[in-house]
C-alpha cells in the first residue's frame, strides 16, 4: 500500500531505536523519583505548570487520527475541519472559567468523584462505570485503531500486530511513570510534531510553487470554514448545533482531558494551560489540514483513498533520513494519547470503584498496584475493540471518531451543564439521564454505525445533528424529572470559596477569542 518501509535506511532505524529507549528511560527515572516521594501515579503530585498542562492536553487531544484524518478531510473537503479545532475555543473558555474553578474548589481527582459530592454515591458509581466505558471506547480503542491504521500504512503489517505492539509499548511507559512521565515527554513530543508537520507543509508549498498556485489548483469552497446547509459533508447547522454537545463532554467533563488541569499547581496555572491549548489549536490548519490540501493539488490521483494523504506527502517529499523522524512523531503522538487514556482509566477505576467500594483503607502502594492491573486489563480490551472497529465499513476515520464521540456525549453534557447552571437539578434526574439516557444514545449510535449504516440508508440526518437531537430530548427529560420529583435530592455539598480568575487569564482568553474571530472572517470570503 505504501513504499515508506522500502525507503527506510539504517539511520532511520537508529533514530527510532534511540527515541524508544529515551522514552522508556524518562518513564523509569520519573517512576523512581515518585516512589521516593510516595506520590500516586494519578495527579502528578499537583505539580504541573501551564505549558506542561497545555502540551499534555494537546498531546491527548491530537491522536494519530489527527495526522491521518485531518489530512484526509483536507484532501476531500478543504479547511472545513478547522471548525473542530477553532470552534473549540468556546468550550475551552467554559472549562477554564466555569468548570475548572469548581473542580479545583471541590478538591477532587476524578469527574465521578465531583458528581458524587453533588449527588451522592449512586451517581458516582454510575458515572465511574460510564467513564470507564467512554475512556475505553472513545480514547483507547479509537486512538489505538487509528494508530494501527498508521502503522499498517508504514510497515504493511496486519492490524492485530500493529495495535498489539503499540499498546504494549504505551502500556509499559504508562505502567512505569504515570501522568508525570507522560506530561514531561509530551512537551518534547508536541514540539517534534510541530516541526515535522510544518516542514511537510513547507516542502509541499515549495514543490507546488507557493500559496497562489495552491489556491488556483483547489476549488474555491475548499477555503470556507462555513459550508452551505445542504453540503453533503459538513453543513453549517450540523457543526453549529451538534459539535457543542461533543465538545462540552470532551473538553469540560472528560477525565482524560480534565485530569491535566486537576494536576495543576494552582487554578491560574490550570487556566493558562487551557488557554495555551487554544493557541496550539489555532495551528491546526498549517499542521494537519494543509498537508491534505497540498496533497490534493500535488497528487490528485489518490481520489477516494484520501486516508493515504499524509503518508503520501511524507514518502514523496521527505529525504530518506527524515522518515525515521516521522515515525518517531507517530510514536510520540500514539504514546501521548494511549498513555494518557490508560492513566485516566486506572485513575477512575482505582479512586471511584476500588477505593470507594472495595477497599476504602487501601494504602498508596495498594492503589498503585490496582492502577497497574487496570492498565494491563485496559490494554487487552483496547486491542480487541480496535480490531473490531477495523471491520466497520462505509465511514472514514475522521467520521467514525466524531460519530462515536457524538453518541457518547449527550448524557454527560446534559448532566454537567444542568448541575452547574440549574441548581434544582435532582439526583433522580441525573441518575436516569446517565443510565437510561446513555443507553438510549448508545443504542442509536449502534443503529447508525453498524445495523443501518448511513451510507446505505439515506434517511439518517447528519451524525452531529443526531447527537444534538438526543441532547435536546435528554435535557428536556431531565428538567421534567427534576420538576416532578416528589422527594428531590439536590446538591449534597455545594462548593464554597470558588477561587477567582486573574486578570492575566481573562486578557489572554480575550486575545485568543479575537484571533479565532479574525480567522473566521478571513476564511469565509470565498
Amino acid at each position: 500500500m505504501n513504499s515508506i518501509y522500502d525507503k527506510l535506511t539504517t539511520l532511520d532505524f537508529i533514530i527510532v531505536a534511540v527515541y524508544l529507549v529515551a522514552l522508556l528511560i524518562i518513564g523509569w527515572v520519573v517512576s523512581v523519583k515518585q516512589s521516593k516521594k510516595n506520590e500516586t501515579l494519578f495527579l502528578a503530585g499537583n505539580s504541573l505548570n501551564w505549558y506542561s498542562i497545555g502540551f499534555n492536553m494537546w498531546g491527548t487531544n491530537v491522536g494519530p487520527s489527527s495526522l491521518l484524518a485531518f489530512a484526509s478531510i483536507g484532501y476531500a473537503t478543504g479547511i472545513v475541519a478547522g471548525n473542530f479545532e477553532w470552534y473549540a475555543f468556546v468550550f475551552l473558555l467554559l472549562l477554564a472559567m466555569v468548570f475548572a474553578p469548581r473542580y479545583i474548589a471541590s478538591k477532587v481527582s476524578t469527574m465521578p468523584e465531583y458528581m458524587g459530592k453533588r449527588y451522592g454515591d449512586s451517581t458516582q458509581n454510575i458515572l465511574a462505570w460510564y467513564a470507564l466505558v467512554k475512556i475505553l471506547v472513545s480514547w483507547l480503542s479509537l486512538g489505538l485503531f487509528s494508530g494501527g491504521v498508521l502503522v499498517r500504512q508504514i510497515l504493511g503489517i496486519p492490524m492485530w500486530q500493529s495495535v498489539t505492539v503499540l499498546v504494549i509499548f504505551s502500556g509499559i511507559f504508562t505502567f512505569a511513570g504515570g501522568l508525570k512521565a507522560i506530561a514531561k515527554v509530551n512537551v518534547f513530543q508536541m514540539i517534534l510534531l510541530i516541526v515535522v508537520s510544518l516542514t511537510l507543509s513547507y516542502l509541499g508549498l515549495q514543490k507546488l510553487g507557493g500559496i497562489d498556485v495552491l489556491i488556483a489548483k483547489t476549488p474555491s469552497n475548499f477555503w470556507n470554514l462555513v459550508q452551505p446547509a445542504n453540503d453533503a459533508h459538513y453543513p453549517w447547522p450540523a457543526i453549529l448545533l451538534g459539535y457543542p454537545v461533543a465538545a462540552v463532554a470532551f473538553f469540560c467533563t472528560d477525565q482524560s482531558m480534565v485530569q491535566s488541569v486537576l494536576g495543576a499547581k494552582n487554578l491560574e496555572q490550570g487556566q493558562l494551560g487551557v488557554n495555551f491549548i487554544g493557541w496550539l489549536k489555532v495551528m491546526a490548519l498549517p499542521l494537519f489540514i494543509l498537508p491534505g490540501i497540498l496533497c490534493y493539488a500535488l497528487y490528485p490521483e489518490l481520489g477516494k483513498n484520501s486516508d493515504l494523504a499524509y503518508m503520501t506527502m511524507v514518502t514523496n517529499l521527505f529525504p530518506s533520513g527524515m522518515n525515521g523522524l516521522v515515525i518517531c512523531v507517530m510514536i510520540a503522538v500514539l504514546v501521548g494519547t494511549i498513555g494518557s487514556s490508560l492513566n485516566a482509566l486506572s485513575t477512575v477505576f482505582t479512586n471511584d470503584i476500588y477505593v470507594k467500594k472495595i477497599n476504602p483503607t487501601a494504602t498508596i502502594k495498594e492503589q498503585i498496584k490496582i492502577g497497574r492491573i487496570t492498565i494491563a486489563a485496559g490494554c487487552l480490551f483496547a486491542i480487541l475493540i480496535a480490531i473490531a472497529i477495523d471491520n466497520i465499513k462505509g465511514q472514514n476515520l475522521f467520521n467514525i471518531f466524531q460519530a462515536v464521540l457524538g453518541f457518547l456525549a449527550p448524557s454527560l453534557s446534559v448532566v454537567f451543564l444542568l448541575s452547574i447552571f440549574w441548581k434544582p437539578t435532582t439526583k433522580k434526574a441525573v441518575n436516569v439521564t446517565l443510565s437510561w439516557g446513555s443507553a438510549f444514545s448508545l443504542f442509536v449510535g449502534v443503529l447508525y454505525l453498524w445495523i443501518f449504516p448511513a451510507d446505505k440508508y439515506a434517511i439518517w440526518p447528519h451524525f452531529l445533528l443526531i447527537s444534538f437531537y438526543i441532547f435536546a430530548v435528554l435535557l428536556v427529560a431531565a428538567v421534567i424529572i427534576s420538576l416532578l420529583d416528589k422527594s428531590p435530592e439536590t446538591n449534597f455539598s455545594v462548593e464554597v470559596d470558588i477561587p477567582k480568575t486573574s486578570m492575566k487569564v481573562k486578557l489572554l482568553f480575550g486575545l485568543l477569542g479575537l484571533t479565532i474571530l479574525a480567522l473566521y472572517f478571513v476564511f469565509n470570503g470565498n
